[in-house]
């Protein structure tokens, strides 16, 4: 678990606060998304998390230690960081790159070999293939991978992941957002992600804080936060179709009828959010959406008017 607890930082000559007594409990095994408008202050409380910076007032208790009272050095080797732009050594292969935690631990290379081949296969990249490739050879979206790898490879307990996805085109980007949550979920970390998309919020983060002029303004999960904004800065920061982001929340095995074969539409997975449904019936113009289970079988129907009804 991450507490801050009253947790204050000044810059000296800036007249106001960048973090403004800050209370914010983050449970363990889940993904808080930070979102706010530049200078919000959410960088600056994930960088204190690590102590890349430090609070001016109050404490940051990581598992229930102040990390004030914790190694630098032992402190920042026991937490992941993925960064926008990745950081990676350019000199130094794709395995070495993985393995510089390891190896500053002092793991053995049998281990440290081992760890490197798991976490490349975790992300996606074959190790057989990329074991022994530069940086510059990779495209921006497997040099993200390996960054994550790279923030895995000492099994931390805390991630921290500043705009991890803000520099990678936007096909690519959803498909890594989808591949980093359902990783996350395997692995089970507590997760800290700064963002500066909504929707990136919505769908990563199990919950959301939303923070103005250093201040936590609401902090809750995606689905409460849609539904109930806590005064008109929020309202207006989640936009005017907060109704329909609700539907990326939503399954469409949740809200299906029954099965009607003899209806017009196409076939999806029960998976599907009823927001990427609704986008699907009205490129296509049919009223409808057969849905079939893992195995295959078709087990539902989903109708234009369910989607409406939930976006009441």
């Amino acid at each position: 678990m991450i507490h801050l607890d009253h947790v204050t930082k000044n810059y000296a000559g800036s007249g106001h606060h960048a973090v403004d007594n800050l209370n914010l409990e983050i449970e363990a095994g889940t993904t808080v998304a930070m979102i706010g408008p530049s200078g919000c202050g959410k960088t600056t409380t994930m960088r204190m998390i690590n102590r890349l910076e430090t609070p001016t007032a109050g404490r940051v208790l990581v598992d229930g230690r102040d990390i004030a009272r914790i190694d630098q050095k032992e402190l920042r080797r026991s937490i992941g960081y993925v960064i926008q732009q990745v950081g990676l050594f350019p000199h130094m292969t794709i395995a070495r790159n993985v393995a510089t935690v390891p190896r500053l631990l002092g793991w053995d290379k049998k281990r440290t070999d081992a760890r490197v081949d798991e976490l490349l296969d975790l992300v996606g990249l074959p190790p057989e293939q990329m074991r022994r490739r530069l940086p510059h050879e990779l495209s921006g979206g497997q040099r993200q991978r390996v960054g994550f790898a790279r923030a895995l490879a000492a099994d931390p307990a805390t991630m921290l992941m500043d705009e991890p996805f803000g520099a990678i085109d936007p096909i690519t980007r959803v498909r890594l957002q989808d591949e980093f949550r359902d990783i996350l979920r395997k692995v089970k970390k507590t997760v800290v992600i700064v963002t500066h998309d909504i929707d990136e919020a919505i769908k990563m983060g199990d919950r959301i804080a939303i923070m103005k002029d250093g201040r936590l303004l609401q902090y809750d999960t995606p689905a409460a936060i849609l539904a109930r904004p806590k005064n008109e800065f929020v309202e207006n920061f989640l936009g005017p179709d907060r109704a329909i982001k609700r539907l990326s929340l939503i399954d469409v095995g949740s809200v299906m009828g029954p099965a009607q074969p003899d209806a017009a539409g196409l076939t999806v997975e029960a998976g599907m959010t009823v927001h990427q449904a609704l986008a699907l019936i009205l490129a296509h113009d049919t009223p409808g959406l057969h849905v079939r289970s893992s195995d295959g079988q078709v087990v539902g129907y989903l109708t234009r008017e369910a989607v409406t009804r939930n976006l009441q």
